[in-house]
């Protein structure tokens, strides 16, 4: 098959929280490790991956491609923080693995979905594995991994303790053990350990030492956040609960998107909440006095109704509204992706009319927004060019058997593959009932309940008796003729004659998204 581009207290109390979650130091395995003198990061492949994540605590992962420029703008500094954490009590080990080695790829598989550099914790012999999240500057990560080295939940003994270990700018979850339940301190535990990727935990048997709430009289879950009632309670200490109300409370009425560094987790925490997303974009300069008061009343009198708001600014947010075919030049923008994807747009929306806009929206009055690249004034070319606003009309309600290709700008499979294209095209050139066409996968929307995209290029057939038929074969001229004459619906004309000529030998392809 053809490969394609890819497009986380008392004694008793401390005790028992450093029994189940203490990080303890790993005796280096006696594996055979290809690393020279002076290199710090271990290189695994697949003959000894399996062995030495199984033989440790925690152990770091970058996964990687030698072409790969983010990758190679990474590599010192990878290398230099593990030369620091290297000396580290205990030492944390970073290491790397090469993607593009075929014997590697089923192992990389699973954690490259967005691309590479990919860097992956590795905890308790790999059966778990977090994100990093951190930054890709040497001090970045040498202070992200210091910290994930240790206990998941630190202990507060005093006010200085707690002033130290809760950060204003962000989101901590205080565990308040007033009296002694190893059940829920050992499922605290358990969740911190499961989530410290994402949020900062500690706790404590005391909560006047804690700076906000009032004092309690039985376990407790105590959530610190920078933004709406700047504080919550809970008193379920069932796992699923716990994570379920971590994840609500992190996400504020209305996120805010701009330069600040501080406010990104809590971005990072409404685009992967449930519900519809709502966005609007603003120039922060001139623009954002005039709505901020107005879309705030909005997103409160929403809350709890399954959509979640973000204040966004027009330039910090310009990659998003460009990814979305959308621009600058058209804000004050509204923007909702609904939870089927499905997309609606105002722009150069007014602030008294956000609240009825919103309001036809979720009366289903609004018409949805397409993402598509302009309809070709001409379009005479053998293979013929579909954007989103003609896939209905050129590929779905044609009548025709068409073979439409998925490709991206830029995709040097896709490049390899475009010759063939046009050869193709020019065999059926005198088959009325047969078109060979192609549309951008970057440009346009895709309906995603019809195509399953996952690299580029992607060859679908849409017969004219309307079935779907996807090409997994060799992107040969011969193979894909022959794909067609198979899976058409009208039936081939007694004329057609099929080269024999080879074109291409088995093609490659490229990821769907860019290295991020």
């Amino acid at each position: 098959m053809a490969n394609t581009c890819k497009v986380f207290g008392s004694l008793l109390v401390v005790v028992a929280f450093l029994a189940v979650s203490a990080v303890a130091t790993d005796d280096q395995a006696e594996n055979d490790i290809v690393q020279s003198k002076d290199e710090f990061v271990w290189t695994l492949d697949h003959t000894n991956y399996s062995d030495i994540i199984s033989q440790h605590k925690m152990i770091v992962v970058e996964f990687y491609a030698p072409w790969c420029g983010y990758c190679q703008q990474l590599a010192p500094k990878y290398e230099e923080a593990a030369s620091v954490l290297n000396s580290h009590d205990p030492p944390v080990i970073l290491a790397k693995m090469d993607t593009t080695v075929l014997e590697n790829a089923e192992l990389a598989r699973n954690y490259t979905h967005n691309g590479v550099p990919s860097i992956k914790i590795f905890r308790n012999g790999g059966k778990v594995v977090h994100d990093y999240k951190g930054t890709r500057e040497t001090e970045g990560i040498i202070a992200y991994l210091k910290k994930h080295a240790g206990p998941a939940s630190l202990v507060i003994k005093s006010k200085e303790d707690a002033a130290s270990l809760i950060d204003v700018k962000k989101i901590v979850v205080a565990g308040i053990f007033p009296e002694l339940s190893l059940d829920k301190i050992q499922n605290f535990t358990a969740l911190a350990e499961d989530l410290r990727v994402d949020y900062d935990f500690v706790h404590t048997s005391d909560a006047k030492l804690l700076p906000r709430g009032g004092p309690v009289d039985k376990p407790t879950i105590r959530l610190f956040k920078p933004f709406d009632e700047l504080y919550a309670d809970f008193e379920d200490f069932q796992v699923e609960a716990m994570q379920n109300f971590i994840e609500e409370t992190s996400v504020p009425i209305m996120a805010i998107l701009d330069d600040k560094p501080e406010n990104q987790q809590f971005v990072n925490n409404f685009l992967h909440s449930p519900g519809d997303k709502v966005f609007l974009f603003v120039n922060f300069t001139t623009d954002v006095d005039a709505f901020k008061s107005k879309y705030y009343d909005v997103a409160v009198s929403y809350k709890g109704k399954e959509a979640n708001f973000l204040l966004g600014d027009a330039e910090t947010g310009k990659r998003a509204l460009q990814y979305f075919g959308l621009d600058t030049d058209q804000t004050p923008l509204i923007f909702v992706l609904a939870m089927d994807g499905t997309k609606y747009v105002q722009r150069h929306v007014q602030p008294d009319s956000l609240a009825s806009w919103l309001k036809d929206y979720k009366d289903g009055k609004l018409k949805p927004y397409l993402k598509s690249q302009p309809i070709p004034e001409v379009n005479n070319e053998p293979v013929k060019v579909v954007v989103a606003e003609t896939l209905e009309d050129m590929v779905f309600n044609s009548r025709k058997d068409v073979l439409l290709e998925f490709y991206r700008l830029g995709c040097k499979y896709c490049e390899e593959f475009a010759p063939v294209l046009d050869e193709i095209a020019l065999s059926f050139e005198k088959d009325p009932d047969v078109l060979i066409a192609k549309i951008d996968g970057m440009e346009n929307d895709i309906p995603r309940d019809r195509f399953e995209v996952q690299g580029f290029p992607t060859l679908y057939l849409k017969s004219a008796t309307g079935s779907l038929s996807r090409f997994e074969g060799n992107r040969t001229k011969e193979a894909i003729i022959e794909f067609i004459q198979t899976n058409r619906g009208t039936p081939a004309p007694s004329n057609f004659v099929k080269s024999d000529l080879p074109v291409s030998e088995q093609a490659q392809t490229d990821p769907v998204k860019d290295e991020l």
